[in-house]
């Protein structure tokens, strides 16, 4: 397994980077945590030529290049299983470098020649209290997305946010208005995609951090999404259930956070109107395909609450909807039915529907197109088309009509009458 702290293991040799090379940041915490990850993310801080020594290497091992920032002289090589990133020291020293960190954790530097740390502001201390710390109050003001990040990375490595630290948060907290919906999208989906990233969402919102972007939260969407927590540590015992949940519709882009269990967090974050849950969905910058996905959940809301009140039961007609609904959302749908107590077994068989690529009720086949209407009936295209497909799907999920044949005939008393 590559190491931060582990030169052999890098995809180039080390012995190419200047002696003055240092690796910092996360990469060093984790591996100092023994946090494993298969894919190794380095940073690197040199005092001079980051651009160009990240263009040699890169070109001698054929990686991928790309220039960041070149008025800061930021570069980064992309490896098959490794992405480095080489920064320009900011200040005349790196310890200067690592005080303009976020925190302590952080601003840990390893110097791969004396196979040395480099830790100036005793943040290998806070690792072994488990305690996130900040750098410094105006540290967390000058980029206030730290702010929000504190939580995420509470929440990443179950750490518990220093007091003072939490203090200055809060006051700085309105600064986070300021900050483009893109980044706050991107710290919103990575807490809500930790395990316990409920919990650490429920602080971050109580220090006023999601005031000016979520204004509409309450205790009642705290209390879901802790719902949600003991409905994933209680799941079903069902096949391949919680890969399901963890999976995502399509293949998810490197640095995204999309899963199911996260789409049914954010939906518990919704306006309940569907309009104020669009503005919401479009304020934060979600793409069109993810706001459906997220949105659909909150759509099946009133089958759910039925499906409640009738201990689990749903008519047929009212399964057939809520398939109809959900669409591929069905796995977060599954888990907001459990966080809301309906039973086990009720929800295996949803998902045991869903999992069953012919169900009639869970992927049912239109009986009628439009064209066949118009071509078997004789008739012009119009709103009256709609309205009778309407109503065919409607006998169909009543169990009224099951073939094609049948809702032609169908089809055509219906506008008899």
């Amino acid at each position: 397994m590559a190491s931060a702290l582990i030169p052999k293991t890098w995809p180039f040799d080390s012995r190419l980077l200047p002696e003055t090379a240092c690796v910092v940041g996360g990469s060093v915490r984790d591996a100092l945590l023994e946090r494993q990850a298969e894919y190794l993310d380095l940073d690197f801080v040199l005092p001079d030529g980051a651009v160009a020594i990240a263009s040699a290497i890169a070109r001698r091992y054929r990686a991928g290049f790309v220039v960041l920032d070149a008025d800061n002289q930021i570069a980064r090589a992309v490896f098959d299983q490794a992405t480095i990133d080489f920064a320009q020291q900011v200040g005349p020293t790196l310890e200067t470098d690592l005080q303009r960190r976020d925190f302590t954790i952080n601003a840990i530097a390893y110097h791969p020649p004396s196979d040395r740390l480099i830790d100036p502001l005793n943040g290998i201390a806070d690792l072994r209290q488990q305690t996130l710390r900040m750098v410094s109050r105006e540290n967390l003001a000058e980029d206030p997305l730290r702010l929000l990040r504190a939580y995420r990375q509470a929440a990443q490595l179950g750490f518990t946010i220093d007091s003072d630290t939490r203090a200055s948060i809060r006051e700085l907290a309105p600064l986070l208005q300021k900050i483009a919906p893109e980044r706050i999208r991107h710290e919103l989906d990575a807490l809500l995609s930790q395990p316990n990233g409920s919990a650490c969402f429920k602080m971050a919102w109580q220090d006023g951090l999601f005031d000016a972007w979520l204004p509409h939260l309450n205790a009642g969407h705290a209390q879901q999404l802790a719902n949600l927590d003991s409905a994933l540590v209680n799941l079903p015992n069902l096949p391949g259930y919680l890969q399901l949940l963890h999976g995502w519709k399509d293949t998810v882009p490197a640095g995204h956070y999309r899963s199911w269990i996260k789409a049914a967090r954010l939906s518990r974050l919704l306006p309940l109107d569907e309009e104020a849950a669009h503005r919401w969905l479009m304020r934060l910058k979600y793409s069109r395909s993810e706001g459906q996905a997220i949105f659909r959940v909150l759509q099946v809301q009133p089958y759910l609450d039925r499906m409640a009140e009738q201990n689990g039961c749903l008519s047929k007609a009212d399964q057939f909807f809520l398939f109809k609904f959900a669409g591929t959302s069905l796995p977060a749908v599954s888990l907001v039915a459990l966080s809301m107590g309906i039973p086990a077994t009720a929800v295996g068989v949803m998902v045991e529907r869903y999992q069953t690529p012919d169900d009639p009720v869970a992927h049912p086949t239109p009986l009628l197109s439009g064209k066949d209407l118009m071509r078997g009936l004789n008739l012009k295209s119009g709103p009256q088309i709609g309205q009778l497909l309407s109503a065919i799907e409607q006998a169909q999920a009543s169990g009224e009509l099951t073939n094609a044949d049948e809702a032609l005939i169908w089809a055509k008393d219906w506008l008899a009458e």
